[in-house]
């Protein structure tokens, strides 16, 4: 998994009131990600694009940047860093998936898909750093 981090931000915690639900922080986490991502030029395709039927691949948010390749983004919140974080918790199951969807997303394009790349956006306490290039086919 390659990092280069970029636009270090604080941001309140995506969590609400207590009983918040897991969707719900995660929803606040994709929000802030969203207006970071689209407060350096990138610009909204999707959001929480699915495959279809049991197994399959979600993506979180698919930009277009300002040079036109696809960028596809997994959105990671975590309140404390504990157990490497929320980076860390980005595993090889949940990147297969990841790959599975923009595969199928891509289909749309044909034989000439635009150049793309995958992001991650990572909160961990409060913090956001956007990750260029978090990773790629193995």
């Amino acid at each position: 998994m390659g990092f280069l981090f970029l636009g270090k931000k604080t941001a309140p915690p995506p969590q609400a009131a207590t009983g918040t639900s897991t969707r719900v922080r995660g929803q606040s986490a994709e929000d802030l990600a969203l207006q970071h991502l689209r407060g350096a030029g990138l610009q909204l395709l999707e959001r929480n694009y699915r495959t279809p039927g049991r197994g399959g691949g979600e993506i979180d948010l698919i930009m277009r940047a300002p040079d036109a390749t696809l960028v596809f983004v997994e959105v990671r919140s975590r309140a404390r860093p504990g157990f490497g974080g929320a980076a860390a918790s980005i595993g090889a199951a949940k990147r297969r998936r990841i790959l599975l969807a923009a595969r199928h997303y891509l289909m749309r394009w044909g034989s000439a898909p635009p150049a793309c790349r995958f992001d991650a956006v990572v909160i961990d306490g409060g913090q956001l750093q956007w990750i260029v290039a978090a990773f790629g086919e193995d």
